[in-house]
This record gives C-alpha cells, sequence and structure tokens, in this order.
C-alpha cells in the first residue's frame, strides 16, 4: 500500500460504491439488471506506521443510493422507472428504521500483488454478518474490491412482481474503487 501512516477520510471524492442486482424468474425478461451507486458514504481509515493498514470502517447512507443504470428489459429504463426503484428500495431496506450500513474490518491479508483481502462485519437492517472483500490492486494507489451481499442474510426479502415471475436475485455484487493515490503524500490528511 502506498498510503502514508495515519488517520485518512474516505468519501465519494476517493472512489464509488457500486451495487449491481440481477433479475431472475420466468419473466425475467422483462426486468432490468441495475447498477446502483451509494452516493452518500464515509470511510476511516488507519495506517500503521509500517505502512499495514489497521482499522476500516465504512458508513453508508441508504437514503440516497441512486440508480446509474439499467440493462436488459423489454423497454429502456426512464427516470420515472429510476425513482420509483429509489422508492421501493428504500422500502425493502427498511431506511426509516435502518438509514445506514456499515461495514468495520477486522483483518487484512495483504497479497504481493498489492491487493489481498479484507475480512470483516456488514451490518445491515440492524444485522451483521461477516463479509470478505477481495482487493486488486489497479494501479499506484487504485485498489478494486469486490463481494457478494446476500439480501436474506439480513431479513430482506428480493424484490418480486408479476406473482413472483420477475425477482431480483437474493445475491447482490458490491464493487468498490477507491484512489488513494494523492495520500502516498501528506496532502493535509488527519493524523493522530
Amino acid at each position: 500500500m502506498v498510503v502514508v501512516a495515519g488517520r485518512h477520510q474516505l468519501g465519494p471524492d476517493r472512489g464509488r460504491i457500486l451495487l449491481r442486482t440481477f433479475r431472475d424468474g420466468l419473466a425475467a425478461q422483462a426486468g432490468h439488471d441495475l447498477t446502483i451507486e451509494a452516493t452518500r458514504w464515509s470511510g476511516d481509515l488507519r495506517v500503521n506506521d509500517d505502512l499495514s493498514p489497521a482499522s476500516l470502517d465504512v458508513h453508508i447512507d441508504l437514503g440516497a443510493l441512486v440508480v446509474r443504470d439499467g440493462t436488459g428489459g423489454v423497454k429502456p429504463l426512464t427516470d420515472r422507472d429510476r425513482r420509483e426503484i429509489a422508492v421501493t428500495t428504500r422500502k425493502v431496506l427498511g431506511t426509516a428504521q435502518h438509514p445506514e450500513a456499515v461495514f468495520a474490518a477486522d483483518s487484512f491479508r495483504p497479497a504481493a500483488d498489492g491487493g489481498g483481502e479484507i475480512s470483516g462485519t456488514f451490518t445491515l437492517r440492524g444485522r451483521e454478518r461477516p463479509v470478505r472483500l477481495q482487493v486488486k490492486q489497479t494501479g499506484a494507489g487504485s485498489y478494486h474490491a469486490e463481494t457478494q451481499i446476500v439480501q436474506s442474510d439480513y431479513g430482506i426479502k428480493p424484490y418480486t412482481a408479476f406473482l413472483g415471475a420477475l425477482r431480483v436475485r437474493d445475491a447482490v455484487d458490491v464493487a468498490i474503487e477507491l484512489d488513494l493515490s494523492d495520500l502516498a503524500a501528506d496532502s493535509g490528511t488527519a493524523h493522530d
């Protein structure tokens, strides 16, 4: 990792968190595979003096999920569709009672290629489950991480329509793109 030791604040200015949902069922061709972006999130990354990661905590505002793309389907996704999906997503996730999701890392296993695995606890709708992020270094200070979140593990019933003939797959793919390249030199980042 090329990041300097200390505490670093992360957020949308440093990267993106994308959720990818996939349709399933007999009427799957009627729906869309969606790419949804978490537009408000914050992270706290602490790096040891030996430049190994010490901790990572990320908070995601579930009321700020925005549909970025919809592929497949009988007709293209409209702006109205995007708004309706956003409302449905907030209901399905129960954002009134649980407005944020939280990831707290508890172990880091670096790989020789600059990537590795981050294990931790993901909290959604008040339920905690273990999650592993597979991390790849994509450039100097740039990282791509992936995992899957299974909705039913968190008490979420995946969306269905047409009497269940169209449904959203239970597993949601999560992709994180992060650019930490400007943290290689101290640029006013808060340190402990």
